[in-house]
């Protein structure tokens, strides 16, 4: 008797996103990004620049009606089409934007860092909390392999054993004086709020643990026109209770970007740590040859915004909330504290 065919299973529906703000980040990596999305497409975009919104809405076959402006921004609550809102703004607009888009109704993923202050993480939160809306922070790099490979084997105690330092460092040299990274208000701080989360973040989800005291240093070439308001370079030393040391650089005025784990049977090393593609990951056990860890690459951003659809599609919890990016502001701010203040600081 042969066997009753099987019966298909319903195709998965794509969740649409809105993704506010049309900058180089959206036009360049998460636009394309969709192209291999398998549970997300984007139906909506919002921006003040009409021109440049209906350019993109034509190239990625968005309807021409789901464009908004920073004005009409709340009258996305009537559109069903979107279920996701992505926060790709400045970063002192992240918190006004996620409030009101989680009380629009919508899911939201926000761009990291996910505020400029503690405080406002903590509305973001509430927010999302009382409209009974997923949040989720982008911090790309948990949703790619060769990160997801370096957490295994720094959690290993057959691999690595007792972790007792680590080292990280993320930065580039700023241009345009003008742009908004250099503005302390719309960014929070100097390359510490851009590109230092990358370094702080990776101590913190390779350690699993979470930094007790802080001690951090700021530096800003005199004269220079794009330090008027933030630190050129920021250096920091993170002590845990369980006796680990870390150490953080970061920069607008050169670049750095890896990390370096010392454990008590093993050693991690990736350069580049952060790179939208070809980050590279060796690993050293007993002083056995470097060994470098394969994977197999793919799209951060897609990869990203898939986990948040499928978390919301089937109701579980995110692997970055919102409660993940207060962690790293409430670090971010002692640090700021610890510079200002000439001493270490504890970190609440």
């Amino acid at each position: 008797m042969p066997l009753a065919a099987q019966p298909t299973p319903p195709p998965t529906k794509k969740l649409g996103v809105a993704l506010v703000g049309i900058g180089s980040l959206t036009m360049g990596q998460l636009l394309p990004a969709f192209a291999k999305c398998d549970l997300c497409r984007p139906v909506a975009l919002v921006s003040g620049h009409p021109d440049k919104a209906h350019q993109q809405a034509i190239l990625y076959n968005i309807d021409p009606k789901n464009i908004y402006n920073y004005e009409n921004f709340d009258t996305i609550k009537d559109n069903p089409d979107i279920d996701i809102v992505y926060i790709v703004l400045p970063n002192g607009m992240h918190a006004d934007y996620t409030i009101r888009a989680a009380q629009a109704g919508k899911h939201v993923l926000c761009e990291k860092p996910m505020a400029n202050t503690a405080e406002e993480c903590q509305s973001m939160i509430a927010a999302a909390a009382a409209a009974d809306r997923k949040l989720m922070i982008a911090y790309r790099m948990r949703y790619e392999p060769m990160t997801i490979r370096a957490i295994e084997l720094s959690h290993s105690a057959t691999d690595i054993g007792i972790i007792k330092q680590i080292t990280a460092e993320a930065g580039f040299n700023a241009g345009d004086p003008t742009q908004w990274r250099l503005n302390k208000k719309l960014a929070g701080g100097g390359p510490l709020m851009d590109m230092g989360i990358y370094a702080l973040n990776a101590i913190r989800y390779l350690s699993s643990q979470e930094p007790a005291e802080v001690s951090a240093f700021t530096y800003a070439t005199p004269n220079d026109p794009r330090f008027k308001e933030v630190e050129e370079t920021i250096a920091i030393e993170l002590r845990f209770d369980s006796g680990l040391l870390a150490s953080i650089l970061s920069s607008y005025g050169f670049g750095c970007n890896r990390f370096r784990l010392y454990g008590t049977h093993g050693q991690l090393e990736s350069e580049p740590i952060q790179a939208y593609t070809n980050s590279r990951l060796w690993f050293t056990h007993s002083g056995r040859p470097k060994q470098e860890i394969t994977y197999t690459p793919v799209n951060h951003f897609a990869a990203e915004m898939d986990h948040f659809a499928d978390c919301i599609q089937n109701n579980k919890p995110v692997l970055t909330p919102g409660e993940e990016g207060l962690k790293d502001l409430k670090v971010m701010m002692a640090a700021y504290e610890s510079a200002r203040i000439e001493r270490p600081v504890k970190i609440a």
